[in-house]
């Protein structure tokens, strides 16, 4: 059995398809393929409110080649979401409707929503339950954050902070201060916080920071890392570095997101699952199906 996962976020669209195991009673998934399209949809949503005729046919094409993948993988349940760019377009509900034409069912969802299926990615049994956690997942459009004490969740909010929308310069002073004082006023409680970091840029500087995937990256490691990659200009990060022309420039406001809200936090080490919204949408379908 195949499930599939559609993510359409701010800085790229990705499509995993995962193969469904059973073994002692206990359900999981294997990821089989995991496709990504940089295409940016955040340039234009953030900026001009509206997504491009020219980005808009390649959402479309693009989705047309993830309904033919689906079905030559025989996947036999999907789940498709868009987040913080297809929120903010005025043409996101008729993109929605030009999408559906092609086989897809899509739900843009709100911040709230994207976190809590994140939380389905089994985050929860990463985590030890006398500890006290910050869980922060930063996209091209927006930040979700969330609190664990001893187990449970006390908090969770989505702000409009994320990669691409500081790089058009959309984001706000107000916005900043807002998670400040959210981050602030949520962990003032908690001690020995420790973070837990997902997302697309995150786990791209856990892999440059060469920590064994079960570390955790220290706030100082991190810290240095941003120092090393700013100390090149975007062409060196590219040519020199070997980073994705879509990764060169976004990894930059990522690292200056996830410094901002370690420090706040009082957070030293940020553990990296490596999990992100596609793993959510396999793992809510398994609980939904089986």
């Amino acid at each position: 059995m195949r499930y599939g996962a559609i993510d359409i976020g701010s800085n790229a669209v990705r499509l995993l398809i995962a193969d469904i195991v059973e073994n002692g009673g206990v359900i999981s998934f294997k990821k089989n393929t995991l496709i990504r399209v940089p295409l940016r949809l955040g340039d234009d949503a953030f900026i001009d409110k509206f997504i491009s005729t020219k980005k808009s046919v390649d959402l479309i094409k693009t989705m047309t080649s993830f309904r033919l993948l689906m079905d030559v993988y025989k996947i036999s349940a999907y789940m498709a979401c868009a987040t913080s760019a297809m929120r903010e377009a005025t043409n996101g509900p008729d993109l929605v409707a030009e999408i559906e034409k092609v086989g897809i069912s899509l739900e843009i969802i709100d911040g709230a929503k994207e976190a809590n299926i994140i939380y389905n990615s089994h985050i929860e049994q990463q985590l030890e339950r006398k500890k006290n956690y910050l869980y922060i997942d930063v996209g091209g459009g927006s930040t979700e954050l969330s609190v664990f004490a001893e187990g449970s969740l006390v908090g969770a909010k989505s702000f409009n902070i994320g990669t691409i929308r500081i790089l058009d310069n959309q984001d706000s002073d107000e916005t900043w201060l807002a998670m400040k004082e959210w981050v602030k006023s949520h962990t003032k409680n908690c001690k020995g916080i420790v973070g837990i970091g997902t997302g697309g840029n995150i786990n791209k500087l856990h892999r440059l920071a060469d920590e064994k995937e079960a570390k955790p990256l220290s706030f100082n490691k991190l810290k240095s890392l941003y120092e090393y990659l700013n100390s090149f200009s975007l062409k060196e990060r590219i040519n020199v570095l070997g980073l994705n022309n879509d990764r060169a420039d976004v990894i930059i406001p990522a690292c200056e997101i996830f410094l901002n809200v370690m420090r706040w936090g009082g957070v030293k080490n940020v553990v990296v699952p490596r999990l992100g919204l596609v793993d959510g949408m396999i793992q809510t379908l398994i609980y939904k199906h089986l």
